[in-house]
């Protein structure tokens, strides 16, 4: 079990945040202690506010006296309302919280059922509650917690999470946006890349591509990224969902940032001679584009090349996931550039697949916000065609990819937690 610990300003964003998903029958004010009840027994935020007005007026100095946490369970747990009740008052009492006011919400709008509370951490007599150490003690209560309910201890399962096997998405299988999540949160971390372009052939490996969007805002050119999910032929079939659904590492600056540390990482990369060496060896030893992609699948090094709409190659990447690297060719050497490969295999006409142009497009607004509230319009990485090996989908899996599984991610938890954090620096300013 994970606790995440927020602390604001406003009782009420955090009371509207929960019990507007109560609305959209999407949670269930679960549990109240020392809150003042209704005659009839119904919740309602104003009611469950004045609950909390007499620790506020009290408050002395504390500047963000509302304490808002939210208690996730894996999502292979199964825990009853009962339980949940359960630890949610003996996580309070254990933070020395049992003799606030707090208000449980049991929310159900994802996949991995989870708990949030709303309290305050100052007293009746307005003094702060001691918060030292709390991250440490958190974690120590978890950890009691798991034992006591029987849960899947989340350090065990990040001590296992190298031995996780990932896999590309699968639109057929829904929630899509947890799919694509799992997979775009932890990339950049784990790989280095020196491109957009370079990017983009990594998240193709699991059929998912972006777009980059620009639009003006105020007078101000802004840029973003659009995420889309793939069939196994390259074909869109997702509406786009926007980089911050996914977190900040998702966004166009961030990744160019990226991009750009890369860069210096690579010039003096170990890797780069003896790939090169494995690749030269490859493409003299092979008959053909196929048995040259299959060969270095082999060796754990996916290629995704690069055609325009005559089927000429102008670009060719190469990802090694033992060093988590990637490299155009003609980064490589001149040997290995995309007019080389494209001179011997222009004859080869064999690819597991072509994009048909006529195919239809996943459409969408193009009046659609991006990230600081610009409209866009789309300029798509992914005008030619993508045409990439036939991928063996047990390669990822025997390689050992880092990438956790987050499937179940709260991202409006996440949104709010950091317009929390945000409006604070703002005050600070």
């Amino acid at each position: 079990m994970i606790a995440k610990i927020d602390r604001g300003k406003n009782l009420m964003g955090a009371l509207y945040y929960n019990y507007h998903k109560v609305e959209k029958e999407k949670a269930q004010v679960l549990f109240t202690h020392k809150i003042i009840e209704s005659p009839d027994g119904s919740h309602s935020v104003a009611q469950l506010s004045r609950s909390f007005e007499l620790y506020l007026v009290a408050n002395r100095k504390t500047e963000k006296p509302i304490l808002h946490i939210s208690l996730n369970p894996d999502p292979k747990d199964t825990v009853s309302d009962a339980d949940f009740m359960n630890i949610a008052q003996d996580y309070m009492k254990e933070m020395g919280y049992s003799n606030q006011p707090f208000v449980v919400f049991k929310h159900t709008d994802i996949e991995r059922t989870h708990i949030h509370i709303v309290s305050v951490c100052v007293d009746a007599e307005g003094r702060k509650i001691a918060d030292t150490f709390e991250k440490i003690r958190s974690m120590v209560v978890c950890r009691a917690l798991e034992k006591e309910y029987n849960l899947i201890s989340a350090m065990e399962k990040k001590q296992n999470s190298q031995q996780l096997s990932f896999k590309p998405i699968d639109y057929t299988l829904g929630d899509v946006k947890s799919q694509m999540a799992s997979v775009i949160r932890h990339l950049p971390k784990q790989y280095a890349f020196q491109s957009l372009g370079a990017y983009n052939a990594l998240i193709s490996l699991f059929n998912i591509t972006s777009e980059e969007v620009r639009g003006e805002y105020n007078g101000i050119t802004k840029q973003g990224l659009l995420y889309f999910a793939l069939n196994d032929k390259g074909e869109k079939v997702s509406n786009p969902f926007k980089a911050s659904l996914f977190g900040k590492s998702a966004g166009h600056s961030q990744l160019l940032s990226y991009c750009e540390n890369s860069k210096i990482r690579l010039q003096t990369h170990p890797i780069r001679a003896s790939l090169k060496a494995s690749i030269e060896r490859t493409f003299q030893t092979s008959t053909n584009e196929i048995d040259f992609k299959k060969g270095l699948q082999l060796q754990g090094i996916d290629t995704v090349t690069l055609r325009n709409k005559e089927g000429r190659l102008y670009g060719i990447t190469f990802i090694d996931h033992a060093s988590k690297t990637l490299w155009n060719g003609s980064q490589l050497g001149k040997d290995l550039s995309a007019n080389v490969f494209n001179a011997s295999w222009q004859k080869d006409t064999k690819r597991e697949y072509v994009i048909d142009e006529n195919q239809p497009q996943v459409k969408h607004d193009q009046s659609e916000e991006i990230d600081g509230g610009q409209t866009h319009e789309s300029n798509s990485f992914e005008k030619e065609i993508i045409d990439s090996a036939p991928r063996e989908k047990g390669l990822l899996e025997s390689l050992g990819v880092l990438l956790p599984q987050d499937q179940g991610e709260d991202y409006e938890e996440q949104a709010f937690a950091n317009r929390m954090k945000k409006k604070t620096r703002r005050r600070k300013r």
